[in-house]
């Protein structure tokens, strides 16, 4: 039974002690999630395909005391020979690791299917795509996560071991797109996080005999690369509200905020209770635009 003062937040949502490792750190959600578990102790591990924004993200993010970001690679999470890389430089320096985060991802091409005359759309959309533009989408946002968590299984069942049963997880950043009917003018992207949905929900079953959870969340709109192929001399991008609004989808009439994806992945990261879900953190998005 808690007493009330175990109840505190300062308790609830400490991750002093983990390790935990973040794909697509440099900018963007994996950015703000670096940040949010760095400024409650813990010590993060960023990886990613450009070392100059990784050590940027660290010579400018890095907590005054407890937590600790840490820039690792290159690494492209498309490359089997680089993750496993990866895992042997995490392994020379840890003997467990708390928690991945699994961030990173790309848009792939986009061709907004707003002809109503048959022949017109099949000649927008077949130029606009090609297999190999939808394969390396589906590479980079699905079949990259399934590796990058399956890489580091053995520290994670370490995590566990150390820090309680199902105490270590994975979260993936999936997105409001991969559980809405609407295209938004990108196929490849929308199919492929729609997989990254449900390959999280695969991984929560069948890796909890390690003792690893697997939950997702699904961002609406935040500011990241993705979103304004820019980040400033922090590694921040910025979106602003009239852009939001000019959507007409979006009942909170501006972008995400990094405190609150920093809420959603505190959350997930410590509550041992939850396994297999999809926090869909979207401004009410999915309320206007059908989903599930």
């Amino acid at each position: 039974m808690a007493s009330t003062s175990d109840l505190h937040v300062a308790k609830l949502f400490s991750v002093k002690d983990y390790v935990c490792v973040v794909t697509g750190g440099g900018s963007g959600i994996g950015l703000m999630a670096s940040q949010a578990l760095a400024a409650n102790g813990a010590k993060v591990y960023i990886t990613g395909r450009r070392v100059e924004a990784l050590e940027q993200v660290a010579k400018s993010h890095n907590p005054s005391g407890g937590g600790q970001i840490i820039p690792l690679g290159p690494c492209d999470v498309t490359s089997k020979q680089d993750l496993e890389q990866l895992y042997i430089e995490l392994s020379s320096r840890e003997k467990y690791i708390n928690l991945l985060i699994c961030a990173a991802g790309i848009s792939g091409t986009k061709a907004e299917p707003s002809e109503e005359k048959a022949t017109d759309l099949k000649s927008k959309l077949w130029s606009a795509e090609t297999f190999e533009s939808w394969g390396e989408t589906y590479n980079t946002d699905v079949s990259a996560v399934y590796f990058s968590t399956v890489v580091m299984l053995p520290l994670l069942q370490a995590g566990s071991e150390t820090h309680g049963h199902l105490s270590a997880s994975v979260i993936v950043i999936s997105s409001m797109s991969g559980i809405m009917r609407h295209a938004q003018g990108h196929f490849s992207y929308n199919a492929a996080k729609g997989a990254t949905v449900h390959l999280a929900k695969l991984m929560s079953g069948e890796f909890q005999k390690l003792h690893i959870r697997v939950n997702s969340i699904a961002p609406g709109y935040f500011p990241s690369e993705m979103t304004t192929d820019e980040s400033d001399e922090n590694q921040k991008s910025y979106v602003p509200d009239e852009k939001i609004q000019e959507k007409g989808h979006v009942p909170m009439g501006r972008a995400g905020s990094d405190a609150e994806m920093a809420m959603a992945v505190m959350f997930l990261a410590k509550n041992a209770y939850v396994n297999g879900e999809v926090l869909a953190v979207d401004g009410g998005v999915l309320n206007v635009v059908g989903g599930r």
